[in-house]
C-alpha cells in the first residue's frame, strides 16, 4: 500500500544552475510517476523546453495547466494560483508517487514551504526535501550566477516581483532552506576548486546540509526522490554501497531493524543527531510504539524529520511489541551501529 501522503520535493536554484537538466533526468530515470509543478512567472521560467526537448510531452499540450506525459507523469505550470493547482493534482494522488516543484530562480523557497503547510493540503503531503542547485563553475569564478545578463532580464520581465532582492541575498535564502545542495558543472572543477566552492556554500547556507557534486543532471534518483518501497522492503543485514559512475558519490544503504520499546521524541533526537556525523541523506521506515494502534511512519531528508501514524501493509514486518524498521542512505557507513549504541 502506498503511503497516504505524497512526497513533495522542491527544486530551486538560479536560471542556468541545472534545474531543468536534473528534472529531465529524474523523469527519465527515476522510475516513479511524478507530477512536476513549474512555478513559472511572467514569460520567463519553465522551461517549456524541459517538456518539448525531452520527448515527454506533445508540443500542443505544453501550455495546458495539467498535462499527461508519455511515461505516466504529469506536468503543471503555475502562473498564478498555487493552491488550486496543488488541489487539482492531489485529486489524482493515486496516480502519483510524488510531486516535484521547480521554483522560479527568483522565487524565495520559504513562502512556498509555508504554502505546503496550508490546511487544505498539509494532511495529504509531506516535504520530501528542498534541493538547491548551485552553478559550481560560476561560483568558483566569484558569482552565484553564470549569466548575470539573463538573470537581470528575468528580473525585468517578472511582473510578480514587487521589490528587487539582491542576488546574493536570494542565493543565501536558497542555501539556508536546502536539505541537499547539488554543485552542478562539477566536472569542470578541480578537486581543490570543488572544496573551495563547498566551503563557500557551507559558509553562506545551512552548515549541516549535504553538499554533493553533480554534472549533466545525473545523480542517484533515490537521493532526490527518496527511498522507494522496493528499497524499503528489501531486508539488509549488511551495508550496501554503490558508486555513481559520474559523480563518484558513494551512497551507503543500511537496514535498521530492532525490537525494543522506544519513545517518539527520543527516536527523533537520536536520528537527527546522527545526520551530520554520518552524512545521512535519507531515512524511511516505521516505528511501532507500545500502546499505539498504528505504527509511526518516518520520512527524513537530512535533518528534516516527518512523521505521522498510519497503518502498515499486512505483509510488512512487525515487532512483537515495539521496535523500528528503517532504511538509511548515507555517505558514511556505521549508521546502524551508531544507532544501536545510542541506547
Amino acid at each position: 500500500m502506498q503511503d497516504s501522503r505524497l512526497p513533495v520535493t522542491v527544486v530551486t536554484g538560479f536560471l542556468g544552475s541545472g534545474k531543468t537538466t536534473l528534472l529531465r533526468y529524474l523523469l527519465r530515470k527515476g522510475n516513479q510517476r511524478l507530477a512536476v509543478v513549474v512555478n513559472e512567472f511572467g514569460s520567463v521560467g519553465l522551461d517549456g523546453d524541459l517538456l518539448k526537448n525531452c520527448g515527454l510531452c506533445p508540443d500542443d499540450e505544453v501550455d495546458e495547466r495539467i498535462v499527461e506525459l508519455n511515461n505516466g507523469c504529469l506536468c503543471c505550470t503555475v502562473q498564478e494560483d498555487f493552491l488550486p493547482a496543488m488541489e487539482a493534482l492531489l485529486l489524482r494522488a493515486k496516480q502519483l508517487d510524488g510531486i516535484i516543484i521547480e521554483t522560479s530562480g527568483l522565487a524565495l523557497p520559504k513562502p512556498l514551504l509555508k504554502a505546503l503547510n496550508w490546511p487544505a493540503i498539509r494532511s495529504k503531503v509531506f516535504i520530501n526535501g528542498v534541493v538547491t542547485l548551485v552553478d559550481g563553475y560560476a561560483l568558483s569564478n566569484g558569482s552565484p550566477v553564470g549569466d548575470l545578463r539573463s538573470i537581470n532580464e528575468q528580473i525585468t520581465n517578472d511582473n510578480s516581483i514587487d521589490h528587487i532582492t539582491p542576488i546574493n541575498e536570494l542565493f543565501r535564502d536558497q542555501l539556508i532552506s536546502a536539505d541537499v545542495v547539488l554543485i552542478s558543472r562539477s566536472d569542470l572543477l578541480s578537486s581543490k576548486d570543488f572544496l573551495l566552492v563547498k566551503d563557500e556554500v557551507k559558509k553562506q547556507g545551512n552548515s549541516i546540509a549535504n553538499i554533493l557534486p553533480i554534472s549533466n543532471g545525473k545523480i542517484d534518483p533515490s537521493v532526490i526522490l527518496g527511498i522507494s518501497d522496493e528499497q524499503n522492503n528489501i531486508s539488509r543485514s549488511d551495508q550496501h554501497e554503490h558508486e555513481h559512475e559520474h559523480e563518484h558519490v558513494h551512497v551507503i544503504s543500511e537496514h535498521l531493524r530492532f525490537e525494543f520499546p522506544i519513545d517518539q521524541v527520543v527516536l527523533k533526537e537520536i536520528l537527527v543527531k546522527l545526520v551530520p556525523e554520518y552524512q545521512i541523506l535519507r531515512i524511511k521506515g516505521r516505528c511501532w510504539i507500545e500502546g499505539k494502534v498504528f505504527p509511526l511512519q518516518i520520512q527524513m531528508v537530512g535533518s528534516r524529520f516527518n512523521s505521522w501514524f498510519e497503518c502498515a501493509n499486512d505483509d510488512s514486518w512487525k515487532p512483537s511489541k515495539a521496535g523500528i524498521d528503517l532504511v538509511s542512505l548515507s555517505l558514511r557507513g556505521g549508521v546502524k551501529k551508531a544507532f544501536e549504541c545510542s541506547f
